[in-house]
């Protein structure tokens, strides 16, 4: 289940698994064991999950939900990541969650206009 899934992951990306691999800093290896059956280690799939902006439950196919969920949204990592993703993945993680906390506020304002 977790190699279909990473497999229809890089298609709808138009990359292969190698790629996405080497783009978040792991062996290319671990592609030939993901193929065989293997499940990649929790950090791992946390680190696939966030490049491809899926939930690892989903990655994993605990669930058919892609995008994770927070009081029935989308959460704001989904939204930071598909609108600026290039960008956003060049950030440390002191800078990505300034990212976040900015477009929660945004939110939160837009929230309070509409009230």
């Amino acid at each position: 289940m977790f190699f279909d899934r990473l497999k229809k992951l890089c298609d709808e990306r138009g990359i292969s698994a190698y790629k996405a691999c080497t783009d978040i800093g792991l062996n290319r290896a671990a592609v030939a064991k993901w193929k065989n059956g293997s499940i990649p280690s929790g950090s791992t799939a946390a680190k696939l999950a966030d490049y491809f902006g899926v939930t690892t439950d989903y990655l994993l196919g605990k669930e058919n939900k892609k995008a994770p969920t927070v009081s029935g949204e989308r959460d704001i990592l989904d939204d930071v990541d598909v609108a600026f993703y290039g960008d956003f993945k060049e950030l440390n993680e002191d800078e990505k969650e300034t990212v976040r906390d900015m477009v929660r506020l945004m939110r939160q304002r837009k929230e309070k206009r509409s009230q």
